[in-house]
């Protein structure tokens, strides 16, 4: 489903047929977890090919292969212009982008000094679906900050949230919640989650999350439209009192929730922001938001 016989990918320094790529049996990445990853979004807008938020999102990448201690020398600038080159030769507009940096041959547990820059892309709806979510929460915790860099997409951090996906599946849930060390909401397997109470809108605050993107996006475009917010702390008890629930991340755009556990949200999902948000979001990558503003 993410190649065929005619798909490119850009590897070290050259564009050739992803079925001709290949990795080291003894990657670092492949045996412990370390390297760095990326999720991007590229949107069909009336202007051509659009890659949303490019740099943040490069600029990301780069801030886990400094934390892990990976060799790196790309621009932000350099990557975004591979990237509508990658893009242009699989003939996509609308797609999913995925940068990885895996380390080379190395069984110590000293980064390795080979660093390896593969980017693919392909054709991928929404991660999560457009049905609002039954969602459970998981007796898996976030890793503590303490334990690592949480804001960085280490590919080993994600055996965590495949954990809990696993385990949420099993059950007949769409998707797992997890808290952190302190009891405390934290996040999806792969999305930051908003609560919504008496029109008011609440996300957990950075240092115990993935500080999503599309997250802080969909912050901006709160502050843009006048919609309450607040970044603080909260627990699943009270999050089981709110009005309505919604995700967001890159795969998964905005997406609202049905359930959490045996608790229903009550609020019809057409009436709450994070319904609004969905269509300010979507407005927002096509760039039709900034048409509109300009007006």
């Amino acid at each position: 489903m993410y190649f065929n016989e005619q798909s490119e990918v850009f590897y070290n320094g050259s564009f050739l047929k992803a079925k001709e790529a290949s990795t080291n049996l003894y990657s670092q990445s492949l045996h412990y977890g370390n390297g760095v990853f990326e999720g991007i979004r590229a949107y069909d807008t009336k202007q051509g090919a659009k890659i949303f938020k490019a740099e943040e999102h490069y600029k990301r990448l780069k801030y886990g292969a400094e934390v892990m201690n990976i060799q790196f020398d790309y621009s932000p600038e350099e990557l975004t212009a591979i990237t509508y080159e990658l893009l242009e030769r699989n003939n996509l507009k609308d797609a999913y982008i995925r940068p990885l940096i895996t380390t080379g041959a190395n069984m110590s547990l000293l980064t390795s000094e080979e660093t390896n820059l593969i980017i693919q892309c392909w054709e991928w709806g929404k991660y999560m679906g457009d049905k609002l979510l039954k969602v459970k929460t998981s007796k898996f915790q976030r890793p503590n900050p303490n334990s690592c860099f949480v804001e960085a997409k280490v590919t080993g951090h994600y055996v965590n949230s495949i954990l809990s996906t696993n385990e949420a599946k099993k059950e007949g849930y769409d998707e797992a919640l997890l808290l952190d060390m302190n009891g405390n909401v934290a996040e999806c397997s792969g999305a930051n989650v908003f609560m919504e109470k008496d029109g008011k809108l609440v996300t957990p605050p950075r240092g115990h999350i993935m500080a999503g993107i599309t997250r802080a996006t969909v912050i901006d475009i709160c502050k843009e439209e006048g919609i309450p917010l607040e970044e603080r702390f909260f627990t699943l008890e009270e999050l089981k009192e709110a009005d309505a629930c919604f995700f967001t991340g890159t795969a998964a755009e905005v997406v609202g929730l049905q359930s959490l556990d045996d608790y229903k949200f009550p609020m019809n999902w057409e009436e709450t922001h994070g319904y609004n948000l969905m269509k300010l979001y979507k407005a927002e990558v096509l760039e039709e938001r900034v048409q509109e503003k300009a007006l």
